[in-house]
């Protein structure tokens, strides 16, 4: 791992939202650097500061009076007493399913187990904490050409960008990303309200015809053309994202897959 995916991923680290394989990488690089160390101190030492219990306070009585007089209608204010109980059960019930679905929790189920391919696992991991809030792109446009020069000098390699509206594949932007210990190019579409990720990276090997993994409702479809590995991922059926997949492969002139 270079220091530039060290600092791609640095912050997930941080969080413990890396899945294994990125989280073994991140463990030796910090090791071995002593710049990415130091970062990686400074980061720890201002989170547990701003953890700190003695940074909160509890608001003043007058200002809570003053909340409670300004929404005299609320519904918890007004439920019956014999009323209250299914609701705190129903409250409880849902902050657990929140943390139960929250970043942490469901990378945890992400990371691979026993046979699980660890390639499919870092690329479900990278789309799910790009779906969380300001992770999703770098470089926010519907214009190829101005995402595919974004990503001048911080790759050794110019990604494949296309424009797929017609298709019904909006590009919609980009960002930097790590897959298996190599910086990669992200770019991010929509099929309807689906958000689908195609990661991109020079790959030595011949072409590749298209390989389809289901994993916790996920497809992801990789294949090898023209020196470069592609993995695309996302939500959407099996059917819509072969048709992106081969929207894509048309539009870039590589041949279709079998």
């Amino acid at each position: 791992m270079m220091c530039d995916d060290a600092g791609l991923l640095l912050h997930a680290y941080l969080d413990d939202e890396l899945d294994a394989a990125n989280s073994a990488a991140m463990a030796r690089h910090l090791d071995t650097c002593a710049t990415c160390k130091a970062r990686y101190d400074t980061y720890t030492t201002m989170h547990k500061a701003l953890a700190q219990p003695t940074l909160y306070h509890r608001a003043p009585d007058a200002l809570r009076q003053h909340w409670h007089a300004a929404s005299p209608t609320s519904a918890y204010t007004h439920v019956p007493p014999r009323r209250k109980a299914p609701v705190a059960v129903a409250m409880a019930a849902g902050f657990a399913g929140a943390l139960l679905l929250s970043g942490p929790a469901w990378f945890q189920l992400l990371r691979p187990h026993g046979g699980a391919d660890p390639i499919v696992a870092q690329v479900i991991s990278g789309h799910v904490r790009s779906l969380q809030d300001q992770h999703l792109m770098d470089v926010v446009s519907t214009d190829q050409h101005t995402v595919k020069p974004w990503f001048e000098g911080k790759l050794d390699f110019s990604p494949r960008v296309k424009d797929l509206a017609s298709e019904g594949f909006p590009l919609v932007g980009g960002r930097l990303d790590a897959i298996d210990g190599h910086s990669v190019a992200a770019l991010v579409y929509k099929r309807r309200l689906h958000v689908i990720n195609l990661y991109q990276w020079p790959m030595e090997g011949a072409a590749s015809a298209q390989a389809v993994t289901q994993e916790h409702g996920y497809t992801v479809i990789r294949w090898n053309a023209d020196g470069m590995r592609y993995i695309a991922i996302s939500d959407v059926n099996e059917g819509d994202l072969k048709q992106f997949v081969l929207a894509f492969q048309n539009e870039a002139g590589a041949p279709p897959a079998h």
